[in-house]
């Protein structure tokens, strides 16, 4: 992959994490919390998942190493709390990986993993990484407004770049 499918994969995954959000906006408080025993119980955990994901990579990236582990889920008392910290991550993903130029892709990241151990790979290796990682938990969300009976939301690559021909973007 060079910086460009990268680009898109991040905007991608920005689009279906908005997508994702939106549908989760139906849900009353009571069934946004619910614990389904899920991975992560409910859909506020999985959405916490899925942004501390984020954040502790894009941390790593940086060089940084996150201190305290993931934020917990009860740092996101509401649906609109957990919407405003992701929205604003993947901003900052976005705009992290729009800025980067062939050579970062290589670079070599090595850090201390809460199963691993000291691990260290190239970048890219992290970045397709984060991607899968999102959309395997979004997945999970579908199954959890499903559950709930709610209307879940297509988040598939494809329909993401069938949307943005359509607009007369480039995907």
């Amino acid at each position: 992959m060079d910086t460009n499918d990268f680009r898109v994969l991040y905007d991608f995954n920005a689009w279906a994490n908005r997508h994702t959000l939106d549908a989760c906006a139906a849900l009353d408080a009571e069934h946004f919390l619910r614990d389904l025993g899920s991975s992560f119980g409910s859909v506020r955990d999985t959405l916490a998942h899925i942004y501390g994901a984020e954040w502790i990579w894009h941390e790593r990236w940086l060089g940084r190493v996150p201190t305290g582990g993931l934020p917990k889920p009860a740092d996101f008392p509401d649906f609109d709390s957990i919407r405003k910290r992701l929205t604003e991550m993947d901003a900052t993903l976005v705009d992290y990986v729009a800025a980067l130029k062939a050579e970062d892709l290589g670079r070599v990241i090595e850090f201390k993993s809460m199963v691993f151990g000291v691990v260290a790979a190239p970048l890219a290796h992290y970045l397709q990484h984060l991607a899968n990682h999102g959309t395997y938990h979004r997945g999970q969300v579908v199954t959890l407004l499903r559950q709930l009976g709610a209307k879940a939301t297509g988040t598939d690559l494809l329909r993401f770049r069938l949307e943005r021909a359509a607009a007369g973007a480039s995907a």
